[in-house]
């Protein structure tokens, strides 16, 4: 597919995100998907998620935990079987009730239409603040 095909690929996905449908992004991945996001044990819905099934959990755990207030991809760079998305997304945290905001870049490896990689890179501390029981001293 051509870098171009490959970018409406990511851009479906984010907007089917927006909409809530994720079937429809487990639908355009591989079988043996390698799905990573950052951080550490602390954060949920961080680390490296294999298979549809992986990816489900990773999407269920996002649910439960941020409440999006705004996810805006705003930039797209493609190269052969490579996207990298750029934006920024506002959260709420469903158990504290803090708010975040953090820029984000996303790389996709898109394979005969299929995700086949997918790396997230955010800021975390950010997100742990705002999980986080007490809030951060200034």
């Amino acid at each position: 597919m051509s870098p171009q095909e490959n970018i409406e690929i990511a851009k479906k996905s984010y907007a089917d995100f927006q909409k809530g449908d994720i079937a429809s992004i487990i639908a355009v991945l591989d079988e043996n998907v390698q799905w990573t996001t950052p951080g550490d044990l602390a954060l949920d819905t961080a680390g490296t998620w294999r298979g549809k099934a992986g990816v489900q959990e990773f999407f269920q755990a996002v649910n439960e935990i941020w409440e999006f207030e705004s996810f805006e991809p705003l930039e797209y760079v493609a190269q052969g079987d490579t996207v990298v998305a750029l934006g920024r997304y506002a959260v709420r945290s469903r158990k504290t009730g803090r708010r975040t905001s953090s820029d984000w870049v996303m790389v996709w490896r898109i394979r005969n239409g299929k995700l086949v990689e997918f790396k997230e890179y955010t800021d975390t501390l950010a997100l742990y603040r705002a999980l986080a029981a007490e809030p951060a001293a200034a």
